[in-house]
């Protein structure tokens, strides 16, 4: 089942019994990093995919997690974004699954069918020389397209909740092999959209399962709910005041009114176009709100959000990756994990409405370690609004200034 010399989690019947006094937990400071993927003992041909997409050494969180997920703990692992979450995804499947076999080994589940799909191209992309076989199941795609590439024999899916447990429902994703389970961006996962789904699939998967949770932020309540199906899990947190992406410089414009927010936008087009730009809005039908009205003013802008037709989403985010579009108007559907390079500004139209999404937002800039800039627009009922999530982040959110075009 596992892989020789790795610790199997324990038996599931005893998961429900582990409770709080039975939980190892190892903050950073017990896991010891380490510091070059050579020394992890990675499959040579997996180490070659590796440098091969251009990586040379392991991120902070890389150095600390990959070695318990790939001996088979159980692991909670927090880290903010951009610092190679999907990646190190990727890594652990690609090790841990065998390839002589033609069995599903590993399920990653994600909130959006977006990173479902981006983590399924990093793992055939870092896999490319051991033959890995990956596929995003996930919802607005062909079902028939899915059971046709599961029925050939795929060793890791990545999906959507719905997706996954339709095809696991119509036997068609078969889950007696399936020996590691991801819940990315799990604090997402285990809210209250998806608890359901995940508990449908994970009555379906093996006992002796290993269970690893990735996210940016984990609430207590999220860590309250591992102890119910995590064995023992090592767990590697990064310390919410260490949370706020370094590189990202954070500014506000006081708007007085809603109605101003769009001229401040216009203002600020020539900005956004120098680089790439995500715009964040709350609603769906402020999303095409805006987009109407930007191109009614003759802006070029592209939108996308969780109402549209799954293979529009696609086209626009390939346009939006290669350059094409420059400015993204968009929900919080495009928030968690999608890794564009060129984004290094993100401009909040409305504040998010909890503070977890800040981070996932301003994110989406300064990926990697790389200069970010992120605007919020204030109305003077936001102050409060914007004053918390300074303070919960231990952050500074200035006034901006009229330079801001040469941070970027």
């Amino acid at each position: 089942m596992a892989a020789s010399g790795s610790v199997v989690p324990g038996n599931r019947n005893r998961r429900a019994g582990a409770n709080d006094e039975g939980l190892v937990f190892e903050t950073s400071k017990g896991v010891e990093p380490i510091l070059s993927f050579d020394e992890m003992g990675i499959k040579d041909d997996l180490l070659r995919g590796i440098y091969n997409y251009g990586f040379e050494k392991p991120s902070a969180i890389q150095q600390r997690a990959v070695l318990p997920i790939i001996t088979g703990r159980d692991v909670i692992a927090q880290a903010q974004s951009g610092t190679g979450k999907t990646s190190m995804i990727a890594l652990t499947v690609c090790q841990v699954v065998d390839t002589k076999s033609s069995e599903v080994q590993a399920l990653i589940l994600s909130p959006t069918r977006e990173l479902a799909a981006q983590t399924e191209k990093v793992i055939q992309a870092i896999g490319e020389f051991i033959n890995v076989q990956a596929h995003a199941c996930i919802g607005g795609k062909s079902v028939g397209e899915d059971i046709r590439k599961l029925e050939h024999g795929v060793h890791v899916v990545s999906g959507t909740p719905g997706r996954v447990c339709d095809m696991i429902k119509r036997r068609t994703l078969r889950t007696r092999a399936i020996k590691l389970l991801i819940l990315d961006e799990s604090d997402e996962m285990l809210s209250r959209g998806f608890k359901d789904q995940i508990y449908d699939v994970y009555r379906y998967l093996p006992p002796e399962l290993q269970v690893v949770l990735i996210s940016a932020t984990l609430p207590n309540e999220i860590l309250e709910i591992t102890s119910k199906f995590m064995t023992d899990p090592v767990r590697i947190l990064v310390k919410r005041d260490e949370l706020t992406l370094e590189g990202i410089k954070q500014f506000f414009i006081a708007v007085e009114r809603e109605e101003w927010k769009f001229d401040t936008l216009c203002d600020l087009y020539d900005t956004l176009t120098i680089t790439q730009a995500v715009i964040f809005c709350n609603t769906k039908r402020k999303v095409d709100w805006l987009t109407a009205k930007m191109r009614e003013n003759n802006f070029t802008v592209s939108s996308m959000h969780g109402d549209m037709p799954q293979k529009e989403r696609d086209a626009i985010m390939s346009e939006f990756r290669s350059g094409e579009t420059r400015v993204l108007i968009t929900t919080d559907v495009w928030a968690r994990g999608l890794d564009v390079q060129q984004v290094s500004l993100v401009i909040n139209y409305d504040l998010p409405n909890n503070r977890e999404l800040y981070i996932h937002r301003i994110g989406r800039s300064g990926r990697f370690g790389r200069k970010g800039v992120a605007i919020n627009f204030v109305k003077s009922d936001d102050i409060k609004i914007l004053r918390d999530i300074e303070q919960y982040y231990s952050t500074q959110i200035d006034e901006m200034p009229m330079n801001v075009a040469d941070l970027i």
